[in-house]
């Protein structure tokens, strides 16, 4: 299931919860020792960035899997959301010696140093988001691996995913997951959404996320009706899956229930069409894929029926060559407010080419 700490910090009792939350989660990740101070660290160092200079903020923790990668080790992703003032130099904020005032002085240059994965977009008046993955290995500060990448050796572009899952209410397991999966040249990116919220929820995704891991070489079309049968005894789920193939620069998507999905192309932004239904519960006869050239200006994000239908697709430049879950948290902050808080599980996953292959 997926377990998400979602840590809201308005106070400075929340610091150390959030300093809690990144130790249980890199148990979780199966993290030693050094390492898990390290996440702890940075979670410490980000939430109090959140009271020091946005007047609070959330932070999300999550045990994730490097998408589309063999191995099943696990990394510490630390999300911290705001609305505050936002920066004016960023690479002041990030370089050695500059510190929060009245922190731990380690900065924002410590906490990408102990990162594996390190990203951060701030926008003055508008706030910032900072993005920390920390792995069971020592970082690389300089040629720091990108835990997201999904490489192909024989194709002409790499891309990168992630995304970010908030539970609803905050419940310790949301019934929202994603999973990207490499297949040779083939890339699979899959968003599941159990029906409802909690446990049951968060049952019918994981199994999806298990069949979708096991048959990520077939179609979505066909690995929809391969996740239907999978579902069967559980809630159901709503289920997208776009398909990559890096060699044709080709993306299929098919979907059913209430799955987003929107692909950029050149200056606009496309929307791929889900059929109505419910996966493991009822299946449409017939499913149909969306089909859609892929370059280096593409940018596909799914996410679940837990952001608002009307969200307005990330605009700033920037963002397009950002992380991708650093892109996903964007979205999903500039999506919501306090006015209109959120009323499910909410999930995005966004896929992107790598920096290196953009123009």
């Amino acid at each position: 299931m997926t377990r998400v700490w979602d840590v809201p910090v308005h106070d400075s009792t929340r610091v150390r919860d959030a300093r809690v939350a990144a130790e249980d989660a890199a148990a979780l990740a199966g993290l030693d020792g050094p390492r898990t101070a390290d996440a702890a660290l940075v979670a410490t160092e980000l939430a109090t960035n959140l009271l020091k200079h946005a007047r609070g903020g959330q932070l999300l923790v999550e045990p994730v899997a490097a998408p589309g990668a063999r191995s099943e080790a696990l990394l510490v992703q630390i999300v911290a959301v705001d609305h505050g003032p936002g920066m004016s130099d960023v690479p002041a904020a990030l370089g050695d010696g500059f510190s929060t005032a009245g922190s731990l002085g380690a900065g924002l240059g410590t906490c990408r140093r102990l990162s594996d994965d390190f990203d951060l977009h701030s926008v003055p008046g508008r706030g910032t988001v900072a993005l920390a993955r920390i792995g069971g290995g020592p970082a690389a500060s300089s040629g720091r691996r990108q835990a997201a990448d999904v490489p192909s050796p024989h194709s002409p572009a790499a891309v990168r995913a992630g995304g970010v899952n908030i539970p609803f209410r905050g419940d310790e397991c949301s019934g929202d997951a994603w999973t990207c999966v490499r297949d040779g040249d083939l890339v699979t990116l899959m968003m599941a959404d159990g029906l409802g919220h909690g446990p049951e929820a968060a049952r019918a995704s994981t199994a999806a996320v298990a069949e979708a891991r096991r048959s990520a070489h077939l179609p979505p079309a066909e690995l929809l009706r391969r996740l239907d049968a999978a579902l069967r005894g559980t809630r159901g789920a709503a289920v997208g899956v776009a398909r990559l193939d890096l060699r044709a620069g080709r993306l299929r998507f098919a979907g059913i229930g209430n799955i987003g999905a929107r692909l950029r192309e050149g200056d606009s932004w496309r929307h791929l069409i889900s059929r109505p239904g419910i996966v493991g519960v009822h299946r449409p006869a017939t499913l149909p894929e969306t089909e859609a050239d892929w370059a280096a200006d593409r940018l596909l994000v799914l996410h679940s029926d837990g952001l608002p239908s009307r969200w307005a697709p990330p605009a700033d430049p920037r963002l397009l060559a950002a992380d991708p879950a650093l892109t996903a948290a964007v979205t999903v902050r500039d999506a919501g407010s306090s006015a209109r808080p959120v009323r499910d599980d909410t999930a995005v996953a966004v896929l992107s080419p790598s920096p290196s292959d953009r123009p």
